[in-house]
């Protein structure tokens, strides 16, 4: 398939503000017309070690559904904590882009209610809680797909990105305002 052709089948079957097909979620992928390929540990698709995570945005969240490889173990059978961390963070900022507000962690602080496990079907989310103009608090979940049950949970601060850097973002992931996001 073309690149155009790729393009024109992500644009129709990307949500937007109105009905039909539009009421789905986003999914953020390198295959998506919204987000180009980048090298981000948590989301980038060109990180050949990185966990390639297939986000869903919708109004002011963020969900993920995987399961990770033994690659991220940390002790044995066990995820690392620093990587459900990294996912946590990664959902937390994606439900504030989802607004329209790019930033950085300024302070994150994650419970680890019960360990994650090497293949096991986990879903992350991430929630806004307060956007104000330089301060952005959101908070997230990552829970086991089958039962529901909490795994970890984590609240995060952020730092808005200036409007300079928002727009430098927006241009190096392809983000156009007039497109539904």
């Amino acid at each position: 398939m073309s690149e155009t052709a790729a393009t024109e089948e992500a644009r129709t079957e990307a949500p937007g503000p109105s009905g039909g097909a539009s009421d789905r979620p986003a999914l953020l992928s390198y295959r998506d017309f919204r987000i180009l390929p980048h090298n981000c540990f948590a989301c980038g698709e060109l990180n050949e070690f990185g966990l390639h995570l297939q986000l869903e945005l919708s109004p002011a969240r963020c969900r993920v559904e995987l399961t990770l490889p033994d690659r991220f173990e940390g002790w044995e059978g066990l995820i690392h904590g620093g990587i459900v961390s990294t996912i946590l963070d990664e959902v937390m900022a994606w439900a504030l882009v989802e607004q329209d507000s790019w930033g950085v962690t300024a302070r994150m602080s994650v419970q680890f209610r019960r360990p994650v496990l090497v293949g096991q079907a986990i879903r992350a989310e991430g929630w806004v809680v307060d956007a104000k103009r330089r301060l952005q608090r959101a908070a997230g979940r990552i829970v086991d797909a089958e039962s529901g049950l909490e795994l970890a949970s984590a609240e995060a601060t952020y730092v808005a990105a200036s409007d300079a850097k928002k727009r430098e973002l927006k241009e190096r992931y392809g983000v156009r305002d007039e497109e539904p996001r």
